[in-house]
């Protein structure tokens, strides 16, 4: 394989290939799509399990005002909870990064089939950009920002009232 040129995605025809070439393309397309649909679902289920870690550290934050004495462990939270948000962010990115790639598959394969239903669908939403479609990674991106700004806050009345409580 290393050494061969890249002939780009298709790299048969109907005559080399045989006779279920076109069968063959279509159940590739499929298999391809759902591989690209699985990247949304691990998104989600990794984006529900940083929500439900930060949404935690958050929590652990009221729980310092619960107890009569406050205590150091809490400035853990936001040194926990900053890196946490911030490996959210670039897992949202990654996944939002494969996607435009397997997406930019999807679109070349269609090049091969009858019609072009994704390409079609990303051209009438303004690729992303217009009134009528607003690409939900641009929006999905705010919230471990906004976490690791309330850690960052959080962080700093915890340092704060510690800072008073000693002196």
């Amino acid at each position: 394989m290393f050494g061969e040129k890249d002939n780009g995605l298709i790299r048969s025809t109907n005559e080399t290939y045989g006779g279920s070439f076109h069968a063959d393309l279509l159940e590739q397309y499929k298999l391809y799509v759902q591989s690209a649909e699985n990247v949304s679902t691990r998104r989600v289920a990794s984006s529900r399990y940083l929500l439900t870690l930060n949404a935690a550290l958050v929590a652990m934050y009221g729980f310092q005002y619960a107890v009569p004495a406050q205590s150091y462990w809490t400035v853990l939270i936001p040194v926990i909870g900053l890196p946490v948000s911030l490996l959210w962010y670039l897992i949202i990115k990654s996944h939002a990064d494969l996607n435009r790639v397997k997406f930019g598959v999807i679109h070349e394969f269609e090049q091969h089939l009858p019609a072009a239903m994704y390409k079609y669908e990303w051209q009438l939403a303004d690729h992303g950009q217009g009134k009528s479609y607003r690409a939900i990674t641009t929006i999905e991106r705010w919230i471990p920002i906004l976490f690791a700004v309330l850690h960052m806050g959080l962080g700093i009345v915890v340092t704060l009232s510690l800072v008073g409580i000693s002196s």
